[in-house]
């Protein structure tokens, strides 16, 4: 697929076609992240940023505390968890 860099005001664009859309899982005023790599650019949906505050909310306040916690103090990394 060959797309033009078209004039858009002050800057340049590059007008992605709706197979293409599809193809990435994206929508209008979805967010892209861009990578420049030797061979061209990357593009991929952009992840959500969660704040602590969205995180908390999908907590039960009322779920029941584990009986021992003592397996926390050995467990190791499964994701990108920060220690």
């Amino acid at each position: 697929m060959v797309l033009s860099i078209q004039k858009w005001g002050n800057s340049a664009a590059v007008r992605l076609p709706t197979t293409l859309l599809e193809q990435l899982k994206v929508a209008l005023g979805d967010k892209l992240t861009v990578d420049v790599r030797p061979e061209g650019l990357m593009l991929k949906p952009a992840r959500h940023a969660y704040t602590l505050e969205e995180l908390l909310a999908q907590c039960d306040p009322k779920a029941p505390m584990p009986a021992d916690l003592t397996a926390w103090n050995s467990a190791v990394p499964v994701g990108r968890e920060a220690w």
